[in-house]
């Protein structure tokens, strides 16, 4: 395999950077974002042996990539019982939460820093037949070493923000030398396989599938705790702030303020994107006048309770449950909007700010079907929970928002079928 000069260039500095990324790993160690029981991970050195047989490896950048490859993991299982999976991610938010969905036969590990040594260190060890990257998650070395060891190369849900766009034009060569090592790309969106187009992907690897996330199941939740906490709730108007960013909390209380004028028992939700905030948001809120609650301290709102902190792990399944009016952050401050098919397939209805950048396309047609409504400021957040706590309102623009994310959500199958073709492939070769 051919490489550019940018890529050559950039893999000769991933080998004398060891000492840099050592570094980065002990503050990163320091600051609990990484687990130090497993910190070798990181340095390419696997905690597990490689299971016998064919191997499909599974990398996603974060929790909602990773929950979305479950399924289909699954399915391919089920057809192909001699197949072990592994997946690689980077935080530990999402190992917590695969430690106990994960399906038989799959194993989670840590990806490497994108340093040569590391990488090689992984690959000498597990030796994917296939390899398959989720979204929008390329590292150089991680990719061409993978490349260069003779697996198959799928680029699956693939996604990239104007942003991202932009960034990866600065590096023309190393873009699409990158791109060129996958045998197939498949797109969520047709801007998506514009943009990857113009960064050097070969039009014919291309194929606009949908999101992989539109079939990826409803959430997890406790049904025990929902019917619970539903007899707590149920002469309460609830809404839900959730994936908030700092400054959007700010924005969600003011809105609250002003919907308690009108609904003086409303109660608001709010489930930081980062639980780890929760100390800093708490006193905020307090500093403010609010009457609060924490999730993770065990204890239920009360009649007096304003405002209730959601600042536990894995448990977003419960909040979209339980609030019919979801505000869905990282749309108010510029962070590109998170996933709205996971409160759409539980029937609550979607506000979001406009920055949706990382997901435009669903966010578009969402609103376009009045399936969601954009909201600019906190006035206009705090008018519109207002407005759907109206009988039916709610229900209405969550049923429509259902019927958008729900319709040709075939990326599951399609990309099923395309890993049974390979799967096929590989046996044929051993």
């Amino acid at each position: 395999m051919g490489l550019s000069p940018g890529l050559a260039l950039y893999l000769s500095l991933t080998d004398r950077l060891e000492g840099f990324a050592e570094r980065k790993l002990a503050n990163r160690l320091a600051q609990g974002k990484e687990d130090e029981n497993r910190i070798d991970e990181r340095r390419g050195i696997a905690s597990k042996p490689r299971p016998e047989g064919i191997l499909l490896w599974f990398h996603a950048a974060s929790v909602g990539e990773s929950l979305s490859l479950l399924n289909l993991i699954e399915q391919i299982q089920d057809d192909f019982p001699q197949v072990h999976a592994l997946i690689t991610t980077g935080t530990r938010t999402s190992a917590d939460l695969l430690e106990a969905r994960l399906p038989p036969q799959t194993i989670h590990q840590f990806v490497p820093l994108d340093l040569r040594p590391y990488v090689q260190r992984f690959l000498d060890h597990w030796r994917p037949d296939i390899a398959v990257w989720t979204e929008s998650e390329l590292w150089p070395s991680l990719i061409t070493l993978t490349k260069k060891s003779g697996a198959e190369m799928f680029l699956l849900n693939a996604r990239m923000s104007m942003k991202s766009h932009e960034n990866w034009r600065w590096l023309p060569g190393i873009s699409r030398a990158v791109l060129r090592c996958f045998d197939q790309i498949f797109v969520q969106d047709e801007q998506t396989a514009f943009r990857l187009r113009r960064l050097g992907a070969a039009r014919n690897r291309l194929e606009s599938t949908g999101s992989l996330k539109a079939a990826s199941g409803a959430l997890p939740h406790d049904e025990a705790e929902r019917m619970r906490l539903a007899e707590l709730f149920k002469t309460r108007p609830v809404w839900l702030a959730a994936s908030t960013h700092p400054g959007e909390e700010e924005s969600a209380t003011a809105a609250h303020r002003l919907a308690l004028k009108t609904s003086h028992r409303l109660l608001l939700i709010i489930a930081p994107r980062h639980p780890e905030r929760a100390p800093e948001i708490a006193a905020t809120l307090r500093s403010d006048g609010w009457n609060i609650c924490l999730r993770s301290e065990g204890r239920d709102p009360d009649p007096a309770t304003q405002i209730f902190l959601a600042d536990t792990m894995g448990e977003m399944g419960l909040w979209y449950r339980l609030a019919p009016v979801t505000f869905l952050g990282g749309s108010l401050a510029e962070i590109g909007g998170h996933n709205p098919y996971e409160p759409a397939a539980l029937g609550s209805a979607i506000l979001h700010g406009p920055h949706v950048e990382s997901a435009q396309d669903i966010f578009n047609r969402l609103d376009e079907a009045a399936g969601a409504r954009l909201v600019r400021n906190a006035t206009e957040l705090g008018e519109q929970v207002v407005h759907l706590l109206e009988p039916d309102k709610a229900a209405q623009l969550a049923h429509a928002a259902w019927e958008v994310t729900s319709s040709g959500a075939n990326a599951t199958e399609r990309a099923f079928e395309f890993l049974a073709d390979l799967i096929d492939k590989v046996e044929m070769r051993k």
